[in-house]
């Protein structure tokens, strides 16, 4: 009986703290997984002389496109094996090229967080390649 009350407290200590880090740990799968395509990416230009539209998405990082800019030189066998989905279970977006402000940026790859939906703060915040380090 003793070993068994201790055993709860043991798991009523315990189990709070590594529930509550999984949210952390799917963030931070996610951020790698965001610059394992960001890799991808510089590779497919690095070949190719442009980044995939929008339209072409991150498809064409597996399967040669179709529309838009066909690339000449595209690797076969692609630059990822499969694309993976966020920690969520959901398709990473991606926009190319991206208007921020003033500023012009190559793309954007965006995990939509815990949540699934557009904006969103702590564990429910937008998980993007341009704020990564700023988290």
């Amino acid at each position: 009986m003793v070993v068994v009350a201790i055993l709860a407290i043991l798991a009523a200590l315990v189990v709070p703290r590594i529930m509550g880090r999984t949210d952390d740990a799917k963030r931070t799968a996610a951020k790698v997984q965001i610059r394992n395509i960001e890799g991808a990416l510089q590779l497919y230009k690095l070949d190719n002389g442009i980044y995939p539209t929008t339209e072409q998405g991150l498809k064409a990082l597996i399967e040669k496109p179709a529309v838009g800019v066909v690339p000449k030189k595209w690797k076969i066998g692609g630059y990822l094996p499969k694309l993976p989905e966020d920690p969520w279970g959901n398709p990473y977006k991606y926009v190319s090229p991206v208007q921020r402000g003033d500023q012009k940026i190559d793309y954007e790859i965006t995990s939509l967080g815990t949540d699934g939906e557009v904006g969103g703060e702590g564990v429910n915040a937008d998980i993007t390649n341009w704020n990564l380090d700023k988290e």
